[in-house]
């Protein structure tokens, strides 16, 4: 018989939940503006060791506490791109579910749960209108999505 912590290892189950320190925000915020900086130049800013900087980030992403680095394109900068928000509605108890699929969908930017009438809000960008569509059907598709709304963003005021 197969214990609970093993059970738990071979799971996609987090047992522990990282808990941010200031150090781990004035971190987090440092690699919000610049994702590419140097451990070294972090560290500098921080007034900590490079090793505790390269320990910190590395345990952060180990705990899932930080999913990774993405690359942020000045909103006008790419007009061709195509920014939405899409407000998704989840039947019954398959929130988690579909949280964990849309994760995965690279096109969605950002993913909020919200309160209101909407469970979750996702911040869609995508490259062309077959690309738009093609992520409206998919993220409609999913099982669990029971409604969705969707507005594309025009300008930025």
């Amino acid at each position: 018989m197969q214990s609970l912590i093993e059970h738990f290892a071979q799971s996609d189950y987090t047992i522990f939940m990282h808990i941010f320190d200031d150090l781990d925000h004035q971190l987090i915020s440092l690699l919000r503006e610049d994702g590419r900086a140097p451990y070294s130049k972090i560290a500098a800013v921080l007034g900590i060791s490079r090793a505790t900087v390269q320990t910190r980030i590395d345990r952060l992403l180990e705990s899932g506490a930080v999913l990774g680095f993405t690359l942020r394109v000045r909103q006008d900068y790419d007009d061709r791109a195509i920014r939405a928000i899409m407000m998704i509605e989840v039947s019954g108890r398959n929130t988690t579910k579909v949280i964990k699929y849309l994760r995965g969908l690279p096109e969605l930017y950002a993913l909020h749960t919200t309160n209101g009438g909407w469970d979750l809000v996702a911040e869609i960008r995508a490259n062309s209108l077959s690309d738009f569509d093609r992520i409206l059907r998919e993220v409609r598709d999913v099982d669990g999505v029971s409604n969705s709304e969707t507005s594309i963003l025009l300008s930025t005021v």
